[in-house]
């Protein structure tokens, strides 16, 4: 009863966080889409009332004319319509999806002791240290070299060298399913943080000072502006590692910060893409490049292309189902091994039966295989039962337990 209702509890906060993220990404996406397609007015009362751009649309059988003021108009309304709790509720639900499966199981989903050995208090305290470091790491970056005039440039390297180390860092303590987890909830975090900490009180200072009557200061402007640009870019490389988890030949690749890394930067050369298109500017080069990396990535880590290949062993659908009982209690790798070719090698050997292709393109077919895929086995086979699909070759209860036994002592193949 308790794995049902945990079940549930993880769809209903997916779905949430799933809803609460299309609302803030779809504004966010809006308003950038806004800023660059607005044209300077030619009405002489709209430049008297100080309106910088104005853009006509036409949406819904309707006729749309926002304009955007070069600072504040005179005349302050009194109904302001604030864009904030989407961004807030998106990271907060995100948050709480992540305690619930990566922090409150952080020995299954965020310890691979074949990248680094911690306890699982340690990955926890870890994963939240990511957030936070990374979020005061872009912010005194931001902080100390935004404001200089033309240091844009600048603040855009070091944050891009940043992003670097943190996946590289998180590549090599964490399993490669919660790295690139840990990765884009790192700019999640700073994209909200962006919003709390900025972009809303220097909106609401702007605020404050025209209803005292006072000019606002228009640097809490260029700094919302400079944030807003950053969580644009972040947006696509974000989305891709939180969807990256149900691909795990991704993300179990040899140097996997590498396969991130190019897949974010894909991510971030097609946002710069629409971004320049809602200027009127169609510059190819940049999703060019961004298929340019993706194809290279999808080469590099195609089976054909690896150093050494691996004999497949010969899938047997007939295999004996391993014994229970005191096998159980042994999980030796004997007993594994014959367990996944009896119920796995089907769907993830070179030459799968069950399938054109391998499954998620990981192979099971030799010890070496076994062992480097053996967080995922554990995980897909025994914590979520995911595996194998639909149970289609009728891996018993004792036959997970078996491979449940085997990965807590260690994994071992001999």
């Amino acid at each position: 009863m308790e794995a049902y209702l945990l079940d549930w509890l993880n769809l209903l906060l997916r779905w949430l966080h799933v809803i609460t993220a299309i609302a803030w990404i779809g504004s966010s996406f809006y308003f950038v889409w806004l800023d660059n397609s607005l044209v300077a007015p030619t009405d002489p009362e709209l430049k008297e009332k100080g309106v910088g751009g104005e853009l006509w649309a036409v949406h819904g059988g309707g006729f749309y004319n926002p304009q955007k003021y070069l600072l504040a108009p005179k005349v302050l309304p009194e109904h302001l319509h604030w864009f904030y709790w989407e961004s807030y509720s998106t990271w907060l639900s995100g948050f709480a999806l992540f305690s619930l499966l990566y922090l409150f199981n952080a020995n299954v989903f965020l310890v691979d002791r074949n990248v680094f050995d911690m306890s699982a208090s340690m990955a926890g305290g870890t994963a939240i240290a990511f957030l936070v470091f990374n979020w005061l790491i872009y912010d005194a970056i931001c902080s100390t070299i935004g404001d200089r005039p033309g240091a844009d440039r600048l603040v855009n390297i070091l944050v891009g060298l940043q992003v670097i180390v943190s996946v590289w860092a998180a590549c090599h303590l964490f399993s490669g399913r919660a790295a690139f987890l840990i990765s884009g909830a790192s700019l999640a975090t700073i994209m909200s943080a962006n919003v709390l900490v900025w972009i809303i009180p220097g909106q609401r200072k702007m605020v404050a000072s025209m209803r005292a009557g006072q000019a606002p200061d228009p640097i809490h402007g260029k700094r919302g502006k400079q944030r807003s640009v950053h969580n644009t870019y972040f947006t696509l490389p974000v989305l891709f590692a939180m969807l990256s988890n149900h691909y795990s030949m991704t993300y179990s690749a040899p140097h996997n910060w590498i396969v991130l890394l190019c897949i974010m930067a894909a991510g971030a050369l097609i946002r710069q893409f629409f971004v320049l298109r809602h200027k009127g500017v169609y510059n190819w080069w940049y999703p060019g490049i961004a298929v340019a990396l993706l194809l290279a990535v999808i080469l590099w880590m195609s089976p054909a292309m690896q150093s050494k290949p691996v004999a497949a062993v010969a899938p047997s659908s007939s295999a004996a189902p391993a014994p229970a009982g005191e096998a159980v209690a042994a999980g030796s790798f004997a007993q594994v091994q014959q367990v996944i070719q009896a119920r796995c090698i089907q769907c993830h050997a070179a030459k799968p039966t069950l399938m054109p292709v391998p499954g998620k393109g990981v192979l099971l077919d030799s010890p070496e295989h076994i062992s480097q895929h053996a967080q995922q086995i554990y995980q897909q086979a025994v914590v979520q039962k995911a595996m194998p699909l639909g149970n289609m070759t009728q891996i018993t209860d004792d036959e997970r337990a078996i491979i449940g036994k085997w990965f807590e002592s260690g994994a071992p193949v001999k």
